[in-house]
């Protein structure tokens, strides 16, 4: 006897279509999974076997065979473990056939119920594209997989047991289908510390604005204390909303990592990830045999916080040059390879030495000269090359700490933001720049047409690019800078201030040691 299923895998962060066959012949009792199973797929013999027993259906006596097309495609995790079960039942007569145009997708537990896999929302998302009418998978995955669902397209079935898929199937017991979560991003400004709790810092504050406006990289320069991980964390909060596709692409990347909340749908609050300074190459870039995502494609559409930046090893702050530069990571096993999205803003922070206080107005630093060069070489220069603002911040006063007057909230800093990323939009498709969502992303060639001077910026700009030495591209990157220092000013062209203010934040004067 012999049966056909539908069921899903991953290849990266694309979901694909695989047949589940199973055949029940006479002949000795073997039981074989082909189809380049990994570890994973074929321990779901014994899982399902045993789930088989314990819910009350009689194993097939003779050879089973299942194949898992197409056999060239590496199939990896227990996804296969429920579509697995339902073929050989078929193949040996104890189940009605399912329709050919549903799906199933679930780990099976020993006593028949289903467990939640991870990577459901790109396999659901396939299956929508490719006709499927009914995806059956566990109750723990249908928030995910109803955002694939059509208002006349595939109907999502959650189930908690392997029987409840069965009496579905049968109609003795109708599941009812999973409906998607409305959509709805201003939530997300509430996951979010409020930046009226920073005190003082206003240099710092007017540059995190600058950055999300702009979204601009930032690197932050203070002594312990000084609020570096406080102005990072509020940093999402003044972003703008997370759009429907940057939701649905970040949500695809956490449902891989098995990070995606099982209780609701999209991400709708931009993420903020802040990996430990011993993190390793893998864990920032992803690898490993299921090319799990890293913390740069976890950071996608939100902010990558690395806190006492020089204390990261080299080579994985070496692993971010491609995300800063491309918004994507390629990840390349003998296995084969996998493309994520990495399109984060990134703020670091760092002390201006090895002990924290080199430079300090009352506590003295123990570190040579030599040493604070040597620990602020750490971080290299192509790397550094890929920041745009550098802000040194220095240590609260008592009057600021105990002042009486308010910090400006996130929610009056947002409608900054909000305004200045308006005007960028207008400006951008004026001139028909496609993918180009902020300032930041400006080519050197979009950079001329777009960064005009008033007059008397041009002579501040000639000047500086005298004194200063600087190259082609960081004058790129100061222009880029003070467009958006202009377009929070609502000015149509770059004026002096802008253009000063901007040469404020240069990397060079704030890591030179004098």
């Amino acid at each position: 006897m012999y049966a056909l299923l539908n069921s899903f895998g991953l290849n990266g962060l694309q979901g694909f279509g695989v047949a589940v066959e199973a055949d029940v012949s006479s002949g000795m009792d073997a039981f074989t999974i082909v189809g380049l199973p990994d570890s994973a797929v074929r321990e779901s013999a014994d899982r399902i076997r045993a789930a088989a027993r314990n819910l009350h259906y009689r194993w097939p006596s003779g050879r089973v065979t299942v194949n898992l097309a197409p056999a060239d495609v590496r199939k990896t995790g227990p996804v296969y473990d429920l579509p697995l079960l339902l073929a050989i039942l078929t193949a040996a007569g104890q189940i009605q056939p399912p329709p050919r145009d549903a799906a199933f997708l679930g780990e099976v537990a020993l006593d028949g119920t289903l467990r939640p896999v991870a990577g459901v929302l790109p396999m659901a998302l396939t299956a929508a594209e490719k006709g499927v009418r009914a995806l059956y998978l566990p109750a723990g995955n249908a928030a995910e997989a109803a955002e694939a669902c059509g208002p006349d397209g595939m109907q999502v079935y959650p189930a908690r047991s392997v029987a409840e898929v069965v009496d579905a199937l049968s109609g003795r017991s109708p599941i009812q289908p999973a409906r998607p979560h409305p959509f709805d991003p201003d939530q997300g400004w509430a996951a979010y510390p409020d930046f009226a709790d920073v005190l003082g810092q206003a240099m710092a504050r007017r540059a995190m604005v600058v950055a999300a406006a702009g979204g601009h990289n930032v690197l932050l320069i203070g002594a312990p204390g000084t609020g570096k991980s406080m102005l990072a964390k509020r940093l999402p909060g003044i972003l703008p909303p997370l759009t429907r596709e940057e939701s649905l692409e970040t949500s695809k990347i956490y449902s891989i990592a098995g990070l995606l909340p099982r209780d609701g749908g999209l991400i709708t609050a931009r993420p903020f990830r802040s990996p430990h300074h011993s993190a390793s190459p893998a864990a920032l870039a992803g690898g490993g045999s299921f090319f799990r995502p890293g913390e740069c494609s976890l950071a996608n559409a939100g902010v990558l916080f690395l806190d006492e930046l020089p204390e990261f090893l080299r080579e994985s702050l070496e692993v971010l040059r491609q995300p800063l530069e491309d918004g994507q990571i390629t990840i390349s096993r003998a296995a084969g390879s996998a493309t994520y999205p990495s399109r984060f803003q990134l703020v670091a922070a760092m002390n201006p030495c090895k002990c924290g206080y080199y430079g300090h107005p009352t506590r003295p630093c123990t570190c040579s000269l030599h040493a604070v060069r040597q620990y602020r070489s750490r971080i290299s220069g192509p790397l550094l090359d890929r920041i745009d603002l550098c802000v040194e911040m220095d240590p609260i006063s008592f009057n600021e700490l105990h002042g009486v007057g308010q910090s400006e909230t996130s929610a009056q800093l947002r409608q900054q933001v909000l305004a200045a990323r308006a005007v960028q939009t207008r400006r951008f498709a004026q001139h028909g720049y496609e993918g180009i969502h902020c300032n930041a992303q400006l080519t050197a060639g979009q950079v001329r047409q777009v960064c005009r001077l008033t007059p008397g910026a041009q002579q501040v700009l000639r000047a500086a690019y005298d004194r200063l030495g600087l190259s082609a591209r960081s004058h790129d990157r100061l222009l880029r800078v003070a467009r958006t220092i202009a377009d929070l000013a609502g000015s149509a062209l770059i004026a002096e201030d802008a253009l000063l203010e901007a040469l404020q934040y240069r990397m060079q004067d704030k890591l030179e040691v004098r």
